[in-house]
């Protein structure tokens, strides 16, 4: 597991478009999970310990960011033939066992995080309403330990975002398990 910290946001960069299949059976778009107030989009895996570390608080966070008009997407990219516990069936399993509040998707072609230029799982990539992008950056200091009341950055930045349509101007970046990207890559 190669540990990779994620690049610091471009600012109104544009969300890339995509259209992937979810494991509530409904093909998912870009406007199709927008909310009024921005979109909360994350890379995110069922293998990766920094990402099984930190799942119930992205649970958390997308559930109260919702009250803000921001909603989310889980996007999983990595390879499952070599990383069998991220296949298709497992992310529906994981997706009822946790009760996702947001849909989770397969990028199997792994075009959409090439597209959006994730590198690790979880990355997290927060829009505005017009769905640029003002966050990369990281959940909270905890990583893989949880930190008795640890600041909430991504949370503060996506409630900020909402509120001002702006985030944060510094922000300290995520990191986590590299994407599995398949053996042609």
């Amino acid at each position: 597991m190669a540990r990779t910290e994620t690049p610091v946001c471009a600012f109104g960069e544009s969300a890339p478009d995509f259209s992937l299949p979810g494991v509530d059976g409904r093909t998912w778009t870009l406007s199709g999970c927008r909310g009024p107030k921005g979109l909360l989009v994350m890379f995110i895996c069922n293998h990766c310990p920094y990402v099984k570390a930190v799942r119930d608080r992205i649970v958390r966070d997308a559930r109260e960011l919702q009250d803000y008009g921001i909603n989310a997407v889980a996007i999983m990219s990595n390879d499952p033939r070599d990383y069998p516990e991220d296949s298709f069936e497992n992310m529906r399993k994981i997706a009822a066992e946790l009760e996702f509040p947001f849909p989770y998707l397969c990028d199997e072609t792994q075009e959409v995080a090439k597209a959006y230029g994730a590198v690790c799982t979880p990355d997290f990539f927060g829009y505005d309403k017009d769905l640029k992008l003002q966050y990369r950056g990281r959940l909270d200091e905890s990583r893989k330990e949880p930190v008795p009341n640890a600041r909430r950055d991504l949370f503060e930045a996506m409630k900020q975002v909402a509120l001002t349509g702006l985030g944060p101007k510094d922000q300290i970046a995520g990191m986590g398990c590299s994407i599995k990207w398949k053996a042609s890559q």
